[in-house]
């Protein structure tokens, strides 16, 4: 029984150091990086502000559904990579999209960080027939000095349901899912090309070129290849969003300062550190050793916030630091709430060990309810909620969860696995005085 408990107090322990090194030295294959180089949002970092147009030659023939359209795709590319603190407003009446987006992690040209999204255009799977002349020879574009295809369209990005990064037998590949009526053409599609080519284009640019295996009759594909994580993220991104109406041009681009930002996170940062080191302090100070655990565990929930935000490549943002400091006082009110359970049970008599045991098995309920309640209402303001507000939101949900598994399981075993130590047996270390004799 004691050797499970201190197997229980060790993986604990090691939750928190994993959690604490990797933000410390990064983790390129979990895609984790150094706390010092976590991507950061517009109002701290600066970004960049655009003007977009339609690349057409006519903008009275595009419509406001066009640009919503257009609108949304930017704003849902952005948001696949973590993005929610850019502004994005169609301007009808000019035909044009007003857009102010945040740097990309080590990237300060402003064109640069737009290419991306230039990208995003027309996406279709297509057949392709080299074009040859009566020599022979490929026939060659004087302009690009590449070679002219003949380009039968198959599917357009119109009939992707959706399309995501996972790995298959270890190895990453592209998900794929049509529309019903996409799965139709992709069905008589692969039907008809089995061992063939079929290429995936960005306007005219070849994004993939997957052979066709055999025939998919259920609208459920996978693009295998030699990918990296992230390219077949990017790939994954580009299929899903990259059905934009018509292509689109950035004019007017300009860099957004982020002096103030800046200024601000310096003082929200010391704020943050000064109440952190007075918390653990008070709370040394109130339950002694339950404090120094409690203490403990909140550096392994702040680390562990820091983890998964550069895990799902979400910035942080002023709103989203907000956030991490919101978690942390929950995770301290859920350590107080436990420990006074433990000072009632150690008051009427119980054995340290037994009362540990008690008091969070009572504590549970009221933690799981107040946990449970700000969830929802987290996860309302993500499914709801757009910019730096779904950013926040997303802080809080993963605030929330490492708040929770941090005071009910780490707080627990830490504590348990001390008390069996016969310095800790003396109650003092609880805040409870022993009984006179």
């Amino acid at each position: 029984m004691k050797t499970k408990l201190w197997i229980k107090f060790v993986i604990a322990l090691a939750l928190i150091a994993f959690f604490i090194v990797t933000i410390i030295v990064g983790s390129e294959g979990m895609g984790v990086n150094k706390v010092t180089e976590t991507k950061l949002g517009i109002d701290i970092k600066g970004g960049v502000s655009a003007t977009i147009y339609p690349d057409v030659e006519d903008l009275s023939v595009v419509s406001d559904g066009q640009l919503e359209t257009a609108k949304n795709i930017l704003t849902q590319r952005l948001e696949a990579k973590g993005t929610f603190d850019a502004t994005i407003i169609v301007d009808r009446e000019n035909k044009r999209i007003l857009m102010e987006i945040p740097y990309t992690s080590g990237e300060k040209n402003p064109q640069k960080v737009l290419d991306d999204l230039g990208k995003m255009a027309y996406l279709s799977f297509r057949s392709v027939t080299p074009l040859i002349d009566e020599n022979g020879e490929y026939i060659i574009n004087e302009e690009t000095g590449e070679y002219e295809i003949d380009s039968v369209v198959k599917i357009d990005g119109a009939d992707i349901k959706n399309a995501v990064a996972v790995y298959q037998d270890n190895a990453p590949v592209v998900s794929i899912d049509f529309t019903t009526d996409g799965a139709t053409k992709f069905a008589q599609v692969t039907g008809d090309m089995i061992g063939q080519v079929l290429y995936i284009f960005l306007d005219e640019q070849i994004i993939s070129s997957p052979t066709v295996q055999d025939m998919i009759p259920d609208g459920h594909a996978v693009i295998t290849g030699s990918f990296t994580p992230e390219e077949a993220m990017q790939l994954a991104d580009y299929i899903q969003y990259g059905a934009l109406p018509f292509g689109l041009v950035p004019k007017g681009i300009n860099s957004i300062s982020p002096v103030l930002g800046e200024s601000a996170l310096v003082v929200t940062l010391r704020a943050a550190l000064l109440a952190f080191i007075l918390v653990v302090l008070f709370m040394m100070f109130r339950y002694r050793l339950q404090g120094a655990v409690a203490a403990l565990a909140l550096c392994g929930l702040v680390a562990s916030e820091i983890f998964w935000i550069s895990a799902f490549d979400a910035s942080i943002t002023l709103p989203g630091i907000a956030g991490i400091i919101l978690t942390i006082g929950m995770g301290v009110d859920a350590n107080v709430i436990i420990f006074e359970r433990i000072k009632e049970e150690l008051r009427g008599g119980l054995a340290i060990d037994d009362a540990i045991d008690v008091g969070f098995k009572r504590a549970f309920s009221a933690i799981i309810d107040a946990n449970v309640t700000t969830l929802i209402t987290a996860v309302i303001l993500y499914t709801m909620g757009s910019g730096p507000i779904k950013g926040f939101a997303l802080v809080l949900m993963i605030g929330v969860i490492m708040s929770f598994i941090t005071a009910i399981m780490i707080s627990k075993y830490l504590l348990k696995g001390l008390s069996t130590i016969k310095l800790f047996k003396n109650k003092w270390f609880y805040s409870v005085k022993e009984a006179s004799s």
